[in-house]
């Protein structure tokens, strides 16, 4: 396994800047050297985030390969899990240890990457028919799923017991607070991030991956493996759009309020509306656009008068 960031040699290409003032001083201000200046090329180290295969076995089976950034893969795999209905509570996990080849059984490691090899504790079971058909990407969180019944499955109990409310003002800042706190997104600009906030803003996890869904895994398996679960009354921010991936992760893991800086689709607006989550998009500034559960946003009632 590598560290969270590669460190690459790349050919930097600058062009003139066009849009500077010789563009708006007519024609005489292009005759001299620089407006035939041609393109700046220069040699540079640029630090990349790393993506490498991760592989899952529950009780000594296989049941996916997903592509994520490594680093906090226990987290990941238990989060996955929680997600997929296989793990509700600590006590449903004996142990996760994370394999790299060596003296640990497995004969098929190579072209694989590392292992998650997760035990479950008594009583826990592994539900007909979780394997995954094929490789889950960095961009794709259901990849593999053999049917939209298999994507669409929810808790038995829904949300609406959760009547946790939330200030506005405090969503505006989540955005910033997320920013601040991503490092190797400072350091490569190529990661998502997803952050586990309490109702008055306090920060209490964050989780980098090229793959918005596995950030979000990371937080809810460091929140099984901390005893939070279910997480009531906490906002989970993620960078990016809220795809219908995430609204079901969010509502396995018992979060009431999920926010977003970009838009959700229509599938997850159906489904936070069907499991009572209240999900925020175009969190940006000091507005945003609440499309189910506007009833844990403070005051709302007079907002909608």
């Amino acid at each position: 396994m590598t560290g969270r960031t590669v460190r690459r040699r790349i050919l930097r290409i600058s062009l003139p800047d066009e849009a500077g003032p010789a563009a708006h001083a007519g024609p005489a201000a292009h005759a001299g050297p620089a407006a035939h200046a041609g393109p700046q090329r220069a040699q540079r180290a640029d630090l990349l985030a790393a993506e490498e295969p991760l592989g899952v076995r529950v009780n000594g089976e296989a049941i996916t390969l997903t592509m994520r950034t490594p680093g906090d893969d226990i987290d990941l795999a238990a989060g996955f899990l929680v997600g997929e209905g296989v793990l509700r509570s600590a006590c449903d996990v004996a142990e996760i240890r994370i394999c790299t080849g060596d003296r640990c059984g497995h004969g098929d490691h190579e072209g694989m990457g590392n292992i998650a090899d997760v035990t479950l504790g008594p009583g826990a079971t592994v539900p007909a028919g979780l394997r995954r058909n094929f490789l889950t990407t960095s961009a794709c969180g259901v990849c593999g799923k053999a049917s939209i019944a298999d994507i669409c499955q929810l808790p038995a109990t829904g949300l609406a017991a959760d009547q946790v409310t939330v200030e506005p003002l405090v969503l505006t800042r989540l955005p910033g607070q997320l920013r601040e706190a991503q490092r190797v997104f400072s350091a490569t600009g190529g990661l998502h991030a997803a952050g586990l906030f309490t109702a008055d803003g306090r920060l209490l996890t964050i989780r980098e991956d090229v793959g918005r869904h596995n950030a979000v895994d990371k937080v809810v398996g460091w929140a099984l493996r901390e005893g939070r679960l279910p997480l009531a009354g906490c906002i989970l921010m993620v960078s990016g759009r809220a795809s219908f991936e995430l609204v079901q992760k969010a509502v396995m893991a018992g979060i009431p309020v999920l926010a977003a800086v970009s838009a959700p689709s229509s599938l997850a607006a159906e489904l936070a509306e069907e499991a009572g989550l209240t999900l925020i998009g175009f969190l940006r500034g000091s507005s945003m656009n609440v499309y189910t559960g506007a009833q844990r946003i403070a005051d709302v009632e007079q907002a909608l008068t």
